[in-house]
């Protein structure tokens, strides 16, 4: 019986364990995509972070996860930091910028840009809780109950609000579109990869991948 109580434990345990890690922070808020866009279309896909130069760790981390995970769906894909440099457009106009770009054999764009970065302080009340001593008769008798008190106390984590935008290189054709919001990423890169994914479940939902 014991044995038996264990084993079903054990499979509750990894349940809940797969349950957690299935779990995503990233929630998509808006997604677009035009009817007539065809990824499969384009040879070559860059890669542009849209941040400044304090976030410049997770600029390479998004620009790094987006190209690995569009090369894994057939998407020649390059990162415009490892490229060009962080700052090989500044002084640029467009037609010089599209230029430096299709040198390089590009002939599509995905912009990612951080429109938002907010701080959320949440509080957590205070909690009684209670267990049994059963130890001993006259320590259970005594105490009948031990009590653990734990006070309030705040906790600050960080949101983000992404934008990833596709565009056919060299004319205002925006052919796809997705805004997210992730609360409380552990890391630049773990934020990096649960973006990546997200998107790229939602393009395949939308046939614009295999």
């Amino acid at each position: 019986m014991k044995k038996s109580m264990f084993i079903g434990l054990l499979g509750m345990f990894f349940l809940l364990t797969l349950l957690f890690n299935s779990c995503t922070s990233t929630k998509i808020i808006s997604s677009w995509a035009n009817p007539s866009g065809q990824f499969g279309q384009y040879q070559k896909v860059l890669v542009i972070g849209l941040m400044g130069s304090k976030d410049r760790e997770l600029r390479e981390e998004i620009e790094n996860s987006m190209v690995r995970i569009l090369s894994s769906h057939g998407i020649n894909a390059g990162s415009a930091y490892a490229e060009y440099g962080p700052k090989a457009f500044d002084g640029l106009n467009e037609k010089e910028a599209i230029k430096k770009i299709r040198d390089k054999g590009y002939d599509g764009t995905f912009t990612v840009a951080l429109l938002d970065r907010k701080k959320q302080r949440t509080y957590y009340g205070p909690s009684v809780g209670y267990y049994p001593q059963t130890y001993r008769f006259w320590g259970h008798y005594r105490t009948l109950y031990a009590r653990i008190y734990e006070p309030g106390y705040y906790t600050v984590s960080t949101n983000f609000m992404l934008e990833a935008n596709f565009y056919k290189l060299g004319s205002d054709e925006l052919l796809y579109s997705l805004q997210t919001k992730t609360s409380a990423p552990n890391s630049p890169q773990s934020l990096a990869t649960e973006f990546s994914e997200v998107l790229i479940n939602d393009m395949r939902s939308k046939g614009l991948v295999k």
